[in-house]
């Protein structure tokens, strides 16, 4: 965990039975750093502990993250601060191998702020890639300025379980044909292999550079979305319009999103197939939306009834809300999503939104802004 450097003393035992005395000084890349009676730092690989050892570590690390309330971030809004331009995610990831058992297809992998359980084991290269996915974009949806400061831990960490196939994803729970699933009740995001950017080699799966997925930081973003955000007149278009705002931004391997340059990359998705030709919403140069009232107060089940035209479409609004009304400051959706955190829903929250705008006048600026985009965005009757 960040700054993990309280001193430790304690026996440790390698998988081998080896005892030594040592101080924990922190984890880092999988790695115990230890500090022997000589007092020289030694890293030891922690998936070579003992079990005991390895329990010992995780129920420490747990320890660090309860001295912090997990419901300390939901008291902070940052609705102050500057748009991101661009994430870094430049910490530790401090990588933990929990479990991998064969016989019981059982595999249990750490990071800062995740947990992932998968049914078959995943090479060094897909866990790193993984974590440091994971954690950038924690980072990138915490740093924008619109208070996405929910979601619930389970011992310290977010879960997130992974499936070999599509067929196991399904069985437990999935929704068929889809990519992935955030299971609000539960807190947890599933994802099958097959949807993302990995490939198989032997008996394990390592990173298909020639591939990436968006579909883990759509979901994520679900996970760390607060409970009001998910209210009338705001799920469907918002809460799946961040999730494709956060999932579209450009998204680098070392570990960084470019905001600063994702205004392209959002819009050649939306009308076409991505820009690598794949996964794009496909809605064409000339959109034609029913009211844009009627658009954001409808039910959530016949928002992803027609998800390709939806979520495209849900997408370029909230877009327009972050970087293209009015001032360009975001200020009108702020004060959307904090009359949410006041129990406003409906046309009552949406009233804010509009603030004195007429319907028709906010469909002819969203129109007129997406024509200097080379966008013709029509809203029909």
């Amino acid at each position: 965990m960040p700054g993990m450097a309280r001193q430790i003393e304690r026996i440790w035992t390698d998988d081998q039975g080896r005892n030594t005395k040592a101080l924990l000084l922190r984890v880092e890349n999988g790695n115990a750093i230890l500090q022997l009676p000589s007092g020289k730092e030694s890293p030891f690989p922690i998936a070579k502990l003992s079990q005991d050892d390895q329990l010992w570590i995780r129920n420490f690390s747990q320890k660090k993250e309860k001295d912090i309330p997990e419901n300390a971030d939901e008291k902070k809004l940052n609705f102050n601060a500057p748009w991101p331009e661009r994430i870094k995610f430049s910490d530790d990831p401090e990588i933990i191998t929990v479990k991998e058992d064969k016989d019981t297809n059982e595999f249990v992998y750490e990071s800062a702020n995740y947990r992932y359980n998968c049914n078959v084991r995943l090479n060094n290269s897909v866990v790193k890639g993984f974590a440091v996915l994971f954690e950038a974009t924690h980072q990138f949806v915490r740093e924008l300025p619109l208070a996405v400061n929910g979601g619930a831990k389970k011992n310290g960490k977010y879960e997130i379980i992974l499936f070999e196939f599509e067929k196991d994803y399904i069985s437990a729970g999935g929704p068929p044909g889809s990519a992935g699933v955030y299971i609000g009740g539960k807190n947890i995001v599933m994802v099958p292999l097959t949807s993302l950017g990995v490939k198989k080699l032997g008996s394990a799966y390592s990173l298909d550079r020639d591939k990436s997925s968006k579909t883990l930081p759509h979901e994520l973003v679900h996970q760390l979305t607060p409970d009001p955000y998910f209210a009338a007149g705001s799920m469907g278009w918002f809460t799946e319009g961040l999730s494709e705002y956060v999932a579209v931004t450009p998204y680098y391997a070392g570990g960084s999103f470019n905001v600063r340059a994702n205004s392209r990359p959002i819009i050649e998705y939306a009308i076409g197939y991505g820009k690598d030709g794949t996964g794009g919403r496909g809605l064409g140069k000339e959109i034609k939306l029913g009211p844009l009232k009627n658009f954001m107060l409808q039910s959530y089940s016949g928002f992803t009834s027609n998800a390709q035209v939806n979520y495209g479409c849900g997408l370029l609004i909230a877009n327009y809300f972050f970087h293209m009304d009015q001032k360009e400051d975001a200020a009108r959706i702020k004060k959307f999503l904090a009359a949410l955190r006041e129990n406003k829903q409906g046309e009552a929250a949406l009233e804010v939104l509009l603030d004195g705008q007429s319907w028709l006048e906010l469909e002819k600026d969203i129109a007129k802004a997406y024509s200097g985009k080379g966008v013709k965005f029509t809203f029909t009757e």
